[in-house]
């Protein structure tokens, strides 16, 4: 009885005694876990559970590995156009790798490497003028174009990539031109440091754009560990190739051909992947006037197959005198340009933007943007907007302003709202700088701006 009795006590001991178990989870991110361990410990023992197998363990090794070339959180912290992007891009990039080792061949012959009459000194020179001109061509294009490249980032995107393959065919000219070389040299490096520009400013937006959770830098590092692969295996296959066509100047040529070909395809489908949510002049003006005609808004990838994306038809068009319906609106005019007809009309149209931070002339069918000296980002946006709707009525309307501050006030902020909900940033235009801005008054001739 007595034993019956310590046994019971024993064990009403030992249930009351504390215990605790804890679970072991793993994975990249919170929607992406797999318990892989429970531990339960008593009064007086300690049992643990492990789950997975062998193979699952050389899978998460597999995915440790892949955790260095993609960002935390993949593909949930990134946006849908992130893979095939990266995968056009490297395959881009490789081929720029095993070209640049056809062209560095070249170019080092034709200054002189393993020739007896070749001078130590007059090779550094050569190269440092090289370099020079590059540094100088990427200030002045910095100059010229860095406030505007995010504006247009998918086509300076591709502009810098055939300015680079410019640069690379320089190089593997002036073995040809012997007479000529210092000039080829620093018009290849001046192609080139546009590359450096262009390339580095729109890559700054891409990622931006990626970045679903706040990880711009998460995926910047990623993407440099992506280029450093790519780099090693167009290096190597580079060097194959150069020792393969070393003395074949037709098969160095065929090889450099395709693969700039190659190269140029892969650039377009990459840039035309992309579904951007920003807002610049073009997809501003293709989400307008589709909503005006249906009263909808486009998906972000629906107008990224309307997109002019081919900087050579930007430059066609204007040859041609032709115009994209947002070319017909000018943002940011000066106020200097007025003419005496000018001022009167806009005192004419003023009941129209009494509340507003710009105004509106249209002059020989085109729409002129006056931004005032106080307007915010999202004032910009707004008048650009507008601008497009008076554009589009002045075509059927002898009324567009009336008609068109009519849309602004009815319309406009259904049209903002329905673009959040498609996930458009809504926050401001990217457009070119906006230097000239403007103060007015309005009313008897004795007022005058303060």
């Amino acid at each position: 009885m007595d034993s019956s009795r310590s046994r019971s006590a024993a064990a009403v001991a030992e249930a009351e005694a504390p215990w605790v178990t804890v679970e072991e989870w793993a994975g990249s991110s919170a929607s992406a876990l797999s318990r892989t361990a429970i531990l339960t410990a008593s009064h007086s023992s300690l049992t643990s559970r492990r789950f997975g197998n062998r193979w699952w363990r050389v899978g998460r090794v597999g995915g440790r590995l892949l955790g260095a070339f993609v960002p935390e959180g993949f593909p949930g912290s990134v946006t849908p156009d992130y893979v095939p992007f990266q995968m056009w891009d490297t395959l881009q990039a490789l081929s720029t790798y095993i070209r640049a080792m056809l062209s560095t061949q070249a170019l080092l012959g034709a200054i002189g490497v393993g020739e007896k009459s070749a001078t130590v000194i007059g090779a550094t020179f050569q190269w440092f003028l090289r370099d020079l001109t590059g540094m100088l061509g990427g200030i002045l294009f910095t100059f010229y174009q860095g406030s505007n490249l995010d504006s247009n980032a998918k086509m300076w995107r591709l502009v810098a990539d055939f300015m680079n393959d410019l640069g690379m065919l320089m190089d593997l000219l002036s073995p040809l031109f012997p007479s000529s070389l210092i000039v080829i040299m620093c018009l290849g490096s001046l192609s080139r440091s546009f590359t450096g520009v262009a390339s580095g400013a729109t890559r700054a937006a891409l990622t931006q754009h990626f970045a679903l959770a706040n990880n711009a830098a998460d995926i910047s590092a990623k993407e440099g560990s992506q280029e450093t692969l790519a780099t090693m295996l167009g290096m190597g296959l580079g060097m194959i190739l150069a020792h393969v066509t070393r003395g074949q100047a037709l098969g160095v040529w065929v090889s450099f051909l395709s693969l700039t070909i190659f190269h140029m395809y892969a650039n377009y489908k990459a840039v035309q992947s992309l579904s951007l949510t920003t807002l610049n002049n073009e997809r501003s003006s293709i989400l307008q006037q589709y909503f005006m005609d249906n009263g909808e808004v486009l998906t972000p990838q629906q107008v990224s197959k309307q997109e002019h994306i081919l900087p050579f038809w930007s430059s066609w068009r204007k040859l041609l005198r032709i115009k994209l319906p947002h070319e017909h609106v000018h943002l940011g005019a000066k106020a200097s340009m007025l003419t005496h007809p000018d001022m009167l009309q806009i005192a004419k149209t003023r009941p129209y933007y009494r509340n507003e931070n710009y105004f509106l002339l249209d002059k020989e069918g085109s729409v002129h943007i006056f931004i005032h000296k106080q307007a915010a980002a999202t004032d910009i946006l707004k008048s650009f907007i507008h601008g497009l709707v008076l554009a589009y009525l002045m075509q059927k309307s002898k009324s567009a302003h009336a008609e068109a501050s009519q849309w602004i006030d009815e319309k406009y902020n259904t049209f903002i709202s329905k673009l959040q909900i498609e996930g458009y940033s809504t926050e401001r235009l990217l457009s070119h700088s906006i230097v000239w801005r403007a103060h007015w008054v309005h009313g008897p001739s004795e007022e005058k701006l303060e």
